[in-house]
């Protein structure tokens, strides 16, 4: 407690995110996520209640995803929007999962904040310490399960939460035997953007 008032860092800066996530209305971001036989950017826009889209830059550049959470549906169109084919899924479809299991709805920042939370609640955390990334100051977390404790096949997680907007910035996801999952950069976030409905509308 003393460290956190000297240095102004919360005493649970995971859990001050998760409460402040609670106020977020919408963002964007562009991800770019690499991992271990490839990597993707995606610009990517969420609206609560769920509302996802995602424009793929690579692989699979020009295609376009929308997921509404009011009936469940996925639109996909692979070479654009307007462009044939469209294609109606639900989203536990395959044909739409990422190479590491990913859902398009839990894909938002809220569901990764509430799967780090319960892999610190089966092992424990750490604040390493607050470094400079890009002129931003970030507070550096690392949780680790207990034992062989996961969650969605992840071990440990090191997060490196942006001190001003308490967004990830950047996240490093390891398996049981310590080997990369996939990391994940987070770029050009806007929060509480401006998001027309016709973004999300098919």
């Amino acid at each position: 407690m003393l460290a956190a008032a000297l240095t102004g860092t919360p005493p649970d800066p995971l859990a001050s995110a998760i409460e402040h996530y609670r106020t977020v209305e919408s963002y964007r971001v562009t991800i770019h996520s690499t991992y271990s036989d490839g990597e993707e950017y995606i610009r990517y826009f969420y609206k609560k209640p769920g509302f996802v889209r995602m424009e793929f830059i690579r692989p699979h550049a020009g295609a376009v995803l929308i997921y509404n959470p009011n009936t469940q549906s996925v639109h996909l169109w692979p070479f654009g929007v307007q462009h044939f084919p469209e294609l109606s899924l639900s989203p536990g479809n395959p044909l739409i999962r990422s190479s590491r299991g990913h859902r398009v709805d839990h894909s938002d920042v809220g569901t990764l904040f509430e799967n780090i939370r319960t892999l610190r609640e089966g092992g424990n955390a750490e604040v390493s310490r607050e470094e400079n990334m890009d002129g931003r100051t970030v507070l550096h977390l690392v949780v680790t399960g207990s034992g062989n404790f996961v969650v969605a096949g992840v071990h440990r997680h090191e997060l490196w939460l942006d001190t001003a907007s308490q967004f990830p910035v950047k996240g490093i996801s390891r398996d049981q035997q310590d080997v990369i999952i996939e990391t994940v950069m987070m770029e050009d976030l806007e929060i509480n953007a401006t998001l027309p409905e016709t973004l999300f509308n098919p």
